[in-house]
């Protein structure tokens, strides 16, 4: 493949990152614009504070969707290790950075659940796995996210075993982890929201 294949690649694996499911699926049953309320985060969580649990599991599935869809169309046209994993980063990027949002998207942790499952499912089941544990016990979704953030590249690293896709997953641990910062300092202070509660 190209370099201009490539580009055209990134390029499309970003703008499918982009399309904000949180507004769309919103709108769809509607709710409120999900910026307006609750945490102000274009995602699932904040969504699922409206009280449509509907609307919230059609953003999580649409954000999960785009993150692997990135990554099986790059191995499908048959590009190469390092160029499927840069899409997948390019898909997660448009999320956070979205240009239909004016590049303010969401935090990124389901579209980076979707990257990690194109990467690898059984990488993607641990993070997952990680994530329900926390969730369970702290009923925190910041605690949880934050949690399977930190073991993505670790799992990456000894499953997949290529170099560029464990930086490609520490890249998007490090994007997550900057993304929560405000959730941090609420988990800190005991003023963080649990998962479920109303707007």
């Amino acid at each position: 493949m190209t370099f201009a294949y490539l580009v055209l690649l990134l390029i499309g694996a970003y703008l499918v990152g982009s399309i904000p499911f949180a507004i769309v699926s919103s709108r769809v049953f509607g709710l409120s614009d999900p910026r307006s309320y609750g945490s102000g985060n274009p995602g699932a969580t904040n969504v699922l504070r409206s009280g449509n649990k509907a609307a919230a599991a059609l953003t999580l599935a649409g954000d999960c969707l785009k993150g692997w869809l990135a990554v099986w169309v790059a191995k499908e046209l048959g590009f190469d290790a390092t160029a499927v994993a840069l899409a997948g980063l390019a898909a997660f990027l448009g999320h956070v950075f979205s240009v239909f949002l004016r590049f303010k998207g969401g935090k990124g942790v389901a579209t980076a659940l979707g990257v990690i499952a194109g990467f690898n499912l059984y990488i993607a089941l641990a993070c997952l796995g990680v994530w329900l544990l926390v969730a369970l016990i702290s009923r925190y979704s910041s605690a949880a996210a934050l949690a399977a953030a930190l073991v993505a590249p670790i799992v990456t690293g000894f499953v997949s075993g290529n170099m560029v896709t464990t930086s490609v997953a520490l890249v998007i641990a490090m994007i997550l982890v900057w993304r929560h910062a405000a959730n941090i300092r609420r988990l800190l202070a005991g003023t963080e929201g649990k998962i479920g509660q109303r707007k």
